[in-house]
């Protein structure tokens, strides 16, 4: 477990930042702009865990979702931790995302799917404070995939992470419903016709 002993270190002053082998990178690098969203997306998961334990009582789905969460922040530090490390500087032993993850998440998005009743239409993000920052991190994830299917095109990205990055985002757009329909929440449904309110 790394000692983190002194949080600036001025070496980033000149846009450059450091990958786990040592080697640096422009900060705007593809593969930094890839592990920096992944940052992004666990940042918005706490966000609705955090939402989730403000709004409900400690219910027992509540507690479920929470878990599968905090599971999710730490695949997703993996995650990052991967992108931060050249495939020659692997080491043995180091957390990589595999297929059993991907898998994991399907088996979640089955779960919570029993409680659900099928969408007949498109739904806008919304609902609860959780449901809504759920709503978010799927759309960050999406981003995150967009950068790693991009950044795969020059450089070594494993299947498996591609994968998983996928299944997340279908976890995260169930979870957000999970979470709203055990609080009440109703789903706004896409009108193609809508129309603006009415003058007063």
């Amino acid at each position: 477990m790394p000692k983190l002993t002194r949080i600036y270190t001025r070496t980033g002053d000149d846009g450059t930042t450091g990958l786990v082998g040592g080697q640096r990178l422009r900060k705007n690098a593809l593969r930094i702009d890839a592990y920096g969203t992944i940052d992004e997306l666990s940042s918005v998961v706490g966000m609705a865990r955090n939402a989730l334990l403000a709004s409900t009582e400690r219910s027992e789905r509540a507690s479920r979702l929470d878990a599968w969460l905090g599971w999710t922040q730490d695949m997703l530090f993996n995650l990052g931790s991967d992108l931060a490390t050249l495939p020659k500087n692997r080491w043995e032993g180091m957390p990589l995302i595999s297929a059993a993850e991907a898998t994991a998440l399907e088996r979640a998005i089955d779960e919570a799917q029993r409680d659900l009743l099928p969408l007949a239409n498109f739904i806008h993000p919304g609902g609860s404070a959780c449901g809504a920052q759920l709503h978010v991190a799927r759309t960050v994830c999406r981003r995150a995939e967009r950068l790693l299917v991009t950044l795969s095109e020059s450089e070594t990205i494993s299947p498996d992470v591609l994968i998983y990055v996928n299944r997340l985002s279908d976890a995260l757009f169930v979870w957000a419903r999970w979470s709203n329909n055990a609080l009440g929440e109703p789903e706004h449904l896409w009108n193609a016709k809508s129309q603006p309110p009415q003058p007063r």
